[in-house]
C-alpha cells in the first residue's frame, strides 16, 4: 500500500514568508521611530499607509483582482482601519517615548490577545496551560511598565505608561483584525485584501493627518524612512501577511511576533545605538513564554500516575 505525502517544500513554504515578514516588520519600528520624531504620530501612520496604497493598487489591477475587491470592499476597508490605520498610529505615538526594540517586545503580545479574542468571540475556551500563559504574558508587560529601561532619555513615568498603553492598544487591534480577516476575507485573493486594507486605512487617517501635519517640513531622512516603511514594511509585508493567513491560518501567522523583537532589537542597537538592558531581555523572555503557552504552541505536560 503506497502512502502519499505532500512535498516538504510545499508544506513548509509558509516558513519563508514568516521569516521575511519578521525581518520586514522588525525594521518598521526603526523607520517609524525616525519618521515619528519629525512627522508626529498620525501623519507618520497616514504617510505609511498612503505609500503602501500607491504601491499595492497598481499590482491589484495588474493581477486582475479588482473584481474581488469590489465584491469584498466593505470588510477590506474596515479591517484595514483596524489592521493598519489605528495600530500604526498607536505605535508611532508610543515610539515618541519608547525605543524601537521595546515597542517590538510589546508587539510580541499580539498572539496572546488573539487567544483572548478567539476565546470571547469564537468560544475557543483555553485550557489551564493557555490560561497560565495569559497570566505570565501580562505579568511580563507589567514588569516592562514598571521600569524605564528602553525609554528615551528624559521621558517621565506618565509619558512612558501612556506609550506602553498605546502599543498594547495596537496589539489588541491586530488581534481583532486577524480574526476578522479569518471570518470575512477567507478565500479572497491576497492582493485585493492587502490593497483594500491600505485604502481603508488611508481614508480613515487622511483628514486627522492633514490637521496635525507638522508646520516645519520634515527632513529627507524622515521622508526616506517613511518611504521604506510604506513600501517594504507595509506594502510587501501585508501581501506576505495575508498570504500567510491563507497558507498557515491566523494562529500561525500571528507567531511572526516572536521574530519581530529579535530583528527590531538588532536593528535598533546597530543603527540607532539603542541600549539593550538585561531587564528588557528578561521581560521579553517572560512575554514570549506567556505567548507560547497562551497560543498553545507549548503545552504543560500532565503527570501520569502509574497503577501499582
Amino acid at each position: 500500500m503506497t502512502q502519499t505525502t505532500s512535498p516538504p517544500t510545499a508544506s513548509r513554504a509558509w516558513l519563508v514568508d514568516l521569516l521575511l515578514l519578521g525581518a520586514l516588520w522588525g525594521a518598521s519600528f526603526l523607520f517609524m521611530r525616525i519618521g515619528a520624531a519629525e512627522f508626529g504620530a498620525l501623519p507618520t501612520a497616514a504617510v505609511r499607509v498612503g505609500i503602501a496604497m500607491l504601491c499595492l493598487l497598481p499590482l491589484m489591477f495588474l493581477r486582475g483582482q479588482w473584481p474581488a475587491f469590489k465584491q469584498h470592499w466593505k470588510p477590506a476597508l474596515g479591517i484595514g482601519v483596524l489592521n493598519s490605520g489605528l495600530p500604526f498610529a498607536f505605535f508611532a505615538f508610543g515610539l515618541l517615548t519608547l525605543n524601537s526594540g521595546l515597542a517590538a517586545v510589546i508587539n510580541a503580545t499580539v498572539p496572546m490577545f488573539g487567544a483572548l479574542v478567539a476565546w470571547g468571540w469564537f468560544k475557543d475556551r483555553p485550557d489551564g496551560s493557555r490560561i497560565l500563559g495569559l497570566v505570565i504574558g501580562f505579568a511580563g508587560v507589567a514588569m516592562l511598565a514598571g521600569r524605564t529601561a528602553g525609554f528615551h532619555s528624559g521621558a517621565d513615568e506618565g509619558a512612558a505608561r501612556w506609550a506602553i498603553a498605546a502599543c498594547l492598544a495596537a496589539c489588541i487591534c491586530y488581534a481583532f483584525s486577524a480574526n476578522l480577516t479569518r471570518k470575512y476575507l477567507s478565500g479572497v485573493p491576497v492582493m485585493a485584501t492587502a490593497a483594500g486594507s491600505q485604502v481603508g486605512a488611508t481614508l480613515a487617517l487622511a483628514l486627522p493627518a492633514a490637521w496635525l501635519w507638522p508646520a516645519q517640513m520634515p527632513s529627507v531622512k524622515a521622508w526616506l524612512a517613511l518611504v521604506a516603511v510604506g513600501t517594504a514594511c507595509t506594502g510587501l509585508a501585508y501581501v506576505l501577511f495575508f498570504r500567510l493567513i491563507e497558507r498557515a491560518g491566523p494562529a500561525r501567522a500571528l507567531t511572526v511576533t516572536f521574530l519581530v523583537p529579535v530583528f527590531a532589537l538588532f536593528y535598533g542597537a546597530v543603527f540607532l545605538g539603542e541600549r539593550i538592558t538585561q531587564w528588557m531581555l528578561v521581560c521579553a523572555l517572560v512575554i514570549v513564554c506567556g505567548v507560547a503557552l497562551s497560543t498553545g504552541l507549548v503545552k504543560l505536560g500532565r503527570r501520569r500516575v502509574a497503577a501499582g
